[in-house]
């Protein structure tokens, strides 16, 4: 069981374990066996599982379909309903992880514990890898060359995600995500109360997104960029913002000084 709006990939079965239907489309048929419920929604989660389910995977926070942030409640119902049912509870942490939500790991936030964990992206500090953690009872089904590659586990990808966590841990990155997303989100709420047609900030740490009653993020999007700041947007409705976990409390003044005014020539 996943999530509704979820991302998980573009191989083949992880578009399946994708909860949006844009994705699936241009792959159909998709492999069978996944289910896929609202976000924060316990009852409906329990009513799908079955005999036949076997695990729950999510994102702590919805990266690509608009920062949309699990609630304590909810992955506290979940850790207890894994528990309860016997079920392995896996999570995405493909953006949220190494620092990006404050925490080191996004889970870090709501008191639990996956059994599986997965990790690229940031990892790599620009190279390609990815990662699987899991607990003992978990790991110990796999055997040395059971998911092998040709390049998975490569010296040049294992050096450098090396390097990038010693560098998150050394400098003090995921306390500066913390402090700086902070400040960023003051910085925003306090443009929500100036503009009117900014309906929600929302997000942990460096991991923000601002949702737009007016259709206009791609438009304020490329003003930005043209100020020298790269945001993202999600659709015509949300802004995604996500700074590197080295920016700097004067990085956030311009950023936001930046989008003051995107908003105000709109």
């Amino acid at each position: 069981i996943t999530l509704k709006k979820s991302f998980h990939g573009r191989t083949l079965t992880t578009v399946a374990a994708t909860g949006q239907e844009r994705f699936q489309k241009p792959f159909m048929p998709l492999p069978p066996g996944f289910k896929h419920v609202p976000i924060n929604d316990i009852e409906t989660l329990k009513e799908n599982i079955s005999r036949n389910t076997c695990a729950i995977m999510l994102e702590p926070i919805q990266g690509e379909s608009g920062i949309n942030v699990t609630s304590y409640e909810f992955i506290q119902g979940v850790r207890k309903l894994c528990d309860e049912k016997g079920l392995l509870l896996i999570f995405d942490e493909i953006q949220t992880g190494l620092g990006r939500t404050g925490k080191l790991f996004g889970y870090q936030h709501y008191g639990v514990e996956p059994d599986i964990l997965t990790l690229a992206k940031a990892l790599g500090g620009g190279v390609p890898i990815g990662a699987l953690m899991a607990k003992d009872f978990v790991a110990e089904a796999f055997e040395p060359g059971d998911h092998g590659s040709t390049f998975g586990g490569n010296p040049l990808a294992c050096a450098a995600g090396l390097a990038v966590m010693q560098t998150i841990l050394n400098e003090g990155l995921v306390e500066n995500a913390y402090k700086a997303g902070s400040y960023l989100s003051e910085k925003l709420q306090a443009l929500k109360s100036k503009y009117n047609f900014i309906s929600e900030v929302r997000g942990k740490g460096l991991m923000i997104g601002i949702e737009l009653s007016n259709g206009k993020a791609k438009e304020i999007k490329e003003k930005c960029f043209e100020k020298g700041y790269l945001i993202g947007n999600i659709g015509i409705g949300i802004l995604r913002i996500l700074p590197p976990l080295v920016v700097t409390m004067q990085d956030i003044d311009g950023m936001a000084e930046a989008l003051d005014s995107a908003f105000s020539e709109i």
